[in-house]
């Protein structure tokens, strides 16, 4: 099995009222020095079989029409790990 991960963003161009309220209460927090703070979301996928070009494929279309709302937002996929099957 692998996991696959899909990130999804908000577009640079649309507001993120909840990455502003993070990033308003960092300094309160006494975290300074953070220009900006962006929410998003991360999907785990652990994907039975190869993760070949076919099966990245499908993530990418699921990616796109389930995970993301493409008008907003942004989505990246990769693979993160090969996990061994449990004996």
């Amino acid at each position: 099995m692998a996991r696959v991960v899909v990130d999804v963003m908000l577009k640079p161009e649309i507001l993120d009222p909840q990455g502003q309220a993070v990033q308003r209460a960092l300094p309160r927090l006494g975290f300074d020095g953070i220009a900006d703070v962006r929410q998003g979301k991360r999907f785990e996928l652990e994907v039975e079989g190869p993760v070949d070009d076919a099966a990245l494929a499908r993530i990418h279309e699921m990616a796109e029409t389930f995970l993301a709302n493409t008008v907003i937002e942004d989505f990246a996929v990769k693979v993160e790990e090969t996990a061994e099957p449990a004996k």
